[in-house]
């Protein structure tokens, strides 16, 4: 896997997804289990599948978050000389055509922290 670029922001932000998973949810998720478990009969026990379901979510969720981590190159935006070039990082405000008075701006993220509702869109 190739370098994943983030900000301090977004990184910060994956890693408390992370700790959320592995602290919060992973062991709701086994509460849950075996709960169901000991309903009985597990080929017709939907509460057991249901939960065996969201723990292989959660599972998937955690490597790939920690691939992501492990693979992340964090760039610090502040330090970046952009010189008026749109790079990752940098914000870029754009001009409405239709009324030439309304802008936006965007900053360019990291594939795993845009949002476009934020103004935070991807650097692919």
């Amino acid at each position: 896997m190739s370098k994943v670029p983030l900000t301090a922001r977004g990184a910060e932000k994956l890693r408390e997804e992370l700790e959320r998973l592995k602290r919060v949810e992973r062991p709701r998720i086994i509460a849950a289990i075996a709960e169901a478990r000991s309903h009985g009969d597990l080929k017709e026990n939907a509460e057991y599948h249901a939960a065996r379901e969201q723990q292989s979510f959660i599972e998937g969720r955690i490597k790939d978050l920690e691939s992501k981590l492990s693979h992340a190159h964090v760039i610090d935006v502040t330090q970046l000389a952009t010189d008026g070039r749109v790079v990752f990082g940098a914000t870029a405000v754009v001009l409405e055509l239709d009324d030439e008075e309304t802008e936006h701006s965007f900053q360019i993220v990291g594939e795993d922290e845009a949002d476009f509702a934020q103004g935070m869109i991807s650097v692919t």
